[in-house]
């Protein structure tokens, strides 16, 4: 019996990872509730192992009484000096219960008891193993599927990989390995639950910290992953040391170790880019493989950026249904707006731009492209036709106020110009450059009333039109009448509305 005891020890310890304690404790369960289940309670029973663990006994703990009410928990006199002459009334005996006396009710009941208890320990020994090894790689074997639900054999027991933690390029047959990442560890009624995932960032990370050991060891650290199981994935490295590429250390050479990583995703694609803590630089690599000429802020409190682009590298930068462009988005955490050149001169975003750098810098520091400088020629205005302002130049017209100096008639006379280019200038200068009106001065000097009035009379006084001989002291609407058809003219006029005859103003002197 001690040979068979000692078998059965072992194999519980092999087959169920259960250590010689809990092997131990659950055969002394075990005979608890044969017991129980035969005298009604196991309160006085006792259970003992020999020295070397291979024998087991049960015994009752009885009170040596004089007429027996309870023979549970009582023995008589009598009867106690059979097994020990010494014995008298008060004194506890420990007599031993044969376990073939058990009937088959109690038997069944123990079986049970152990059943459970064996159940009970191996989950909560496969719980703690696996427990920590949530986010790390395991291999299994295909064994089934059911509902898109893949099940996995991991040995001890089995893993789940649901349809949601698939990648979508992937398809498994009967005993392929896979190689998953475990997400959870859960315990059910049915048993310990391992759930399995090969599109969690967490899978990619721990595939570069097996291929690539500048990553195991933190030379070279991942700073974030974002992913598109199945399609393309983007990482964001660095590097702990100065003499340590981390995009060439994630490639390896000739590209050997990132060929590792595209087997094993199945073909996915994979954009390795370096982190940079200047928002534009990262933004710039973050759209890679596409060549970003310019990343412009839009506004820093909302993480607003745009990104300007060659022609021909619009379409790469955007990827296919905006992958790309929403992965970067993901990887940077800025909402990355992509423009080619002529896209970004025909935007009018510099008056935001100008706005929001004014409040949060309001200096020149924080104004890059120039915003914030006062402007005086046409050229530097911002988004300016270059055609528009070479042609007002050839009209030997440079600066602003120049060209707001000119009427109607003088604009229209512009050559290389048409109304539309005036037009839209005025509202680009209108949007870009205060105009400051500026409003004769009164200048009253005490002690000389006669020459500030005279003062004053100048500064009210209208300048003469172009070509007329009209002098200060004239109001500039006042009319008079036509001297060849009566019709109402006034001095601003060179010609008769109604006649067309030349006009000329003279004026004496008071």
């Amino acid at each position: 019996m001690a040979t068979d005891m000692s078998e059965a020890i072992h194999q519980l310890i092999q087959d169920r990872g259960m250590s010689e304690e809990l092997v131990l404790r659950t055969i002394e369960d075990t005979l608890l509730a044969a017991y129980k289940r035969k005298f009604g309670n196991a309160d006085n029973a006792i259970v003992r192992f020999n020295d070397t663990n291979t024998e087991v006994s049960i015994y009752a703990q009885k009170k040596v009484v004089d007429g027996v009410y309870d023979p549970v928990s009582e023995v008589d006199l009598e009867e106690a000096r059979e097994l020990n002459p010494e014995a008298d009334i008060d004194d506890e005996l420990l007599i031993e219960v044969d376990p073939k006396d058990f009937d088959r009710i109690s038997v069944q009941s123990a079986k049970q008891t152990a059943k459970q208890s064996i159940r009970e320990i191996t989950k909560d020994s496969l719980y703690s193993e696996y427990i920590d090894k949530v986010g790390e790689i395991i291999i299994g074997y295909y064994q089934r599927e059911r509902n898109g639900t893949i099940y996995v054999d991991l040995g001890k027991l089995e893993g789940i990989l649901p349809k949601k933690f698939q990648s979508p390029r992937e398809v498994y047959h009967v005993n392929d390995r896979i190689k998953a990442l475990i997400t959870e560890v859960n315990k059910t009624p049915a048993g310990l639950q391992i759930v399995l995932s090969r599109t969690h960032t967490d899978f990619v990370r721990a595939i570069f910290e097996l291929e690539v050991p500048e990553v195991y060891d933190k030379t070279v650290e991942i700073h974030k992953i974002v992913r598109e199981a199945g399609y393309r994935t983007k990482l964001a490295v660095y590097s702990n040391r100065d003499d340590v590429d981390p995009v060439g250390a994630c490639v390896g050479l000739k590209g050997v170790r990132i060929q590792a990583v595209i087997r094993e995703l199945e073909g996915e694609k994979i954009d390795i880019l370096k982190y940079d803590p200047d928002p534009r630089r990262f933004i710039k690599n973050a759209l890679s493989p596409a060549e970003v000429r310019d990343v412009i802020l839009l506004d820093e409190n909302k993480h607003q950026a745009l990104a300007v682009v060659g022609d021909t590298q619009l379409s790469l930068a955007i990827g296919k249904q905006g992958l790309n462009v929403r992965l970067a988005n993901r990887l940077v955490d800025w909402n990355i707006d992509v423009k080619t050149d002529a896209q970004f001169g025909e935007m009018d975003i510099a008056s935001e731009s100008r706005r929001a750098v004014s409040e949060l810098f309001g200096d020149a520091e924080g104004d890059p492209y120039g915003y914030g400088e006062e402007l005086s020629r046409i050229s530097e205005l911002p988004g300016v036709d270059a055609q528009v302002a070479a042609a007002l130049l050839e009209n030997n017209i440079d600066f602003i106020e120049d060209f707001l100096s000119l009427n109607e008639e003088e604009t229209a006379a512009l050559k290389g110009i048409t109304a539309e280019q005036v037009s839209a200038l005025r509202l680009l200068i209108e949007e870009f450059v205060e105009v400051v009106e500026e409003e004769a001065e009164e200048d009253y000097e005490e002690g000389a009333p006669e020459e500030a009035g005279e003062e004053a009379g100048e500064a009210e006084t209208p300048p003469a039109p172009a070509g007329g001989e009209a002098e200060a002291g004239l109001a500039a609407a006042e009319e008079y009448d036509c001297p060849e058809c009566g019709a109402k003219i006034t001095v601003t006029m060179t010609n008769c509305p109604n006649c067309g005859i030349g006009l000329s103003f003279e004026f004496e002197d008071e």
